[in-house]
């Protein structure tokens, strides 16, 4: 009997051997060009894609140098994944050790920071270069439950010969995003690894809820110093007149006076007191605040002029928009659906509603709501240069999107079918 592949994974419960051997022939034929017994999972097959255009040598691992003992705690410190470990461990570690796995949590340049679990594991993961601070970006070291999730932005099990490099495939690896709820930055990956014979397909679900679970307590710190800063900021804006807001370090809103509310005020990379232009309230006196900044708007009217707009999808895991015109030249860093939408509005400058991008992003146009919501959330920072009713960019503005040197290395995350068929055809807009 023919097997899907998701047969496999369900077959890795009862019997992980002859899974594994199926998935070994799957491999093979892969990377000779033959045409395998069992199609590949997309996720596995779009990531031994970029392993076999980046040259990632299938038969031969290769190690980058481990980070200094010194650098590795630097990136600990600095880090806010530190602040989510305990949530992990209670979440992940019980039940790793008891089932001969490991915890490993990596930062968002794949390199491992802690590490934890079973013992007897531990060493073999020693074995196989699995250590606190090395690297495991998928262009290093192939297909992976740390490096594929960085690039997929989404969860990931890796079992067995869906390793791409031959001396992992005795691994199964689970590995889970997570993100900072404040901006959608990924700030790193939990994976859960063990020998092949622990796999589950349950696992799955399992690390992607204590990933969440982990965003959530991030989710709470934000709000809690939210509060902080609402503190700070009553007194200073009683004894003020006209419009004020004061924000926090991410433009976060923490109170508002004489001004419509609104959660968030897009800041530039780098803000500094002083006369500053600002997406969507234009020219402000900005004075720093512990813990944010107080932005008073001016009633100065805005420059005219032409602006530009470049939408940078360059690189594989950092996209950004940058705006120029009379008022001066910001910055914003884009989260993963942001980028698409507004890769979508760049490929169709005439406009597209809310049904068609619905249709675009998810192949359901009935998906309107969610597309409404997140149109909100861009106008927050984009305003006057995103009209609606079609949703489109301005006329007035010059539109440029920056593409990686492989068009099939657009938005790699992305499983919109409308980016999806646009990688696979090689267009550009």
């Amino acid at each position: 009997m023919a097997l899907s592949p998701t047969d496999v994974t369900q077959l890795a419960a009862v019997d992980a051997a002859r899974a594994a051997r199926v998935l070994s022939g799957v491999r093979s034929a892969a990377l000779s060009g033959r045409r395998a017994p069992v199609a590949p999972r997309p996720v596995i097959e779009q990531s031994w894609d970029r392993m076999l255009r980046g040259g990632v040598d299938p038969e031969h691992d290769f190690r980058t140098g481990l980070l200094p003992r010194e650098e590795v705690q630097r990136r600990r410190e600095s880090s806010e994944l530190r602040h989510v470990l305990p949530v992990l461990r209670e979440g992940l570690l019980s039940v790793a050790d008891t089932a001969h796995h490991i915890m490993v949590v990596a930062d968002e340049e794949g390199r491992v920071l802690w590490r934890e679990g079973s013992s007897p594991v531990l060493r073999k993961a020693d074995g196989t270069g699995f250590e606190v601070g090395a690297d495991w970006r998928e262009g290093v070291v192939g297909t992976n439950g740390i490096g594929t999730p960085v690039v997929a932005r989404r969860p990931v099990q890796v079992f067995a010969s869906e390793h791409f490099v031959r001396s992992q495939t005795s691994w199964t690896c689970t590995g889970a995003p997570i993100t900072d709820p404040r901006d959608g930055r990924l700030i790193g990956v939990v994976d859960v690894s063990g020998p092949l014979e622990t796999m589950h397909p349950a696992t799955l679900a399992w690390v992607e809820s204590v990933a969440k679970l982990a965003e959530a307590r991030l989710r709470e710190r934000h709000l809690s110093s939210l509060e902080q800063l609402r503190a700070v900021a009553a007194p200073v804006l009683a004894r003020l007149g006209g419009r004020a807001v004061v924000v926090d370090r991410d433009g976060w809103t923490a109170a508002v006076a004489g001004m419509p509310y609104q959660s968030r005020v897009a800041l530039p990379k780098s803000l500094s007191a002083g006369q500053q232009w600002l997406p969507t309230l234009g020219l402000c006196a900005v004075e720093p605040l512990a813990g944010g900044w107080l932005v008073r708007p001016s009633d100065e009217p805005l420059p005219r002029g032409t602006s530009r707009i470049v939408l940078d999808l360059s690189q594989p895991r950092r996209w950004s928009m940058t705006v120029s015109g009379g008022a001066g030249t910001w910055s914003h860093e884009l989260s993963p659906r942001h980028a698409e939408l507004l890769y979508l509005l760049a490929l169709h400058r005439s406009g597209r509603s809310a049904a068609g991008l619905a249709a675009d992003l998810f192949g359901d146009p009935g998906r309107t709501v969610t597309v409404r919501a997140e149109m909100s959330r861009v106008r927050r920072y984009l305003g006057g240069f995103l009209e609606h009713r079609p949703y489109r960019f301005c006329e007035g503005a010059e539109v440029e999107v920056l593409l990686p040197d492989d068009p099939r290395d657009l938005l790699p995350h992305s499983t919109a079918p409308a980016v999806a068929g646009n990688r696979l055809a090689h267009r550009t807009p």
